[in-house]
């Protein structure tokens, strides 16, 4: 008998300017282009067992739809919410709607920035935030999120 279980799913989303890793302020955000950054989480999450879907958009209401869309189908998301991080609240509600752990990821330190790029709205709403490891805190992230997605407890 075949195995009918929907597969674990992970959301890799991206808000403004993300598909401009690579080039964008390569001081700041490395040289690793968010392509990259997403087979890298793909292969991981896949040796974990989940299947990842990653997104990425300019446009705020493409990033809701995305996770409206997905409501019911993903077990956790990892979010770079970018630009929108400090003045999103529509992008804060969606998450607060969503069901499953949300990790917010930075490849920056935003604290080690200008000071307003230091508080973001977004984090209310998420479970966990992750900064300033560059692309590897998309990694560190995921295994965050697998933690919380599958209640691993710490050996006694």
């Amino acid at each position: 008998m075949a195995d009918t279980t929907p597969p674990k799913r992970i959301l890799v989303v991206g808000g403004p300017n993300l598909n401009l890793f690579g080039r964008r302020q390569p001081e700041i955000y490395g040289t690793v282009t968010l392509n990259q950054i997403h087979e890298q989480v793909t292969k991981e999450a896949e040796k974990l067992g989940f299947e990842v879907v990653c997104f990425q958009s300019n446009h705020e209401g493409a990033v809701l739809d995305f996770l409206h869309e997905n409501i019911d189908n993903a077990q956790g998301a990892l979010l770079n919410p970018a630009g929108l991080t400090q003045y999103s609240p529509s992008l804060f509600d969606a998450l607060k709607a969503m069901p499953f752990p949300v990790i917010e990821v930075h490849l920056s330190n935003l604290y080690a920035r200008e000071a307003w790029r230091g508080h973001s709205i977004i984090s209310a709403a998420a479970r966990g935030v992750v900064q300033g490891f560059g692309w590897y805190g998309y990694i560190v992230a995921l295994y965050g999120l697998v933690g919380l997605i599958n209640e691993v407890q710490p050996d006694a």
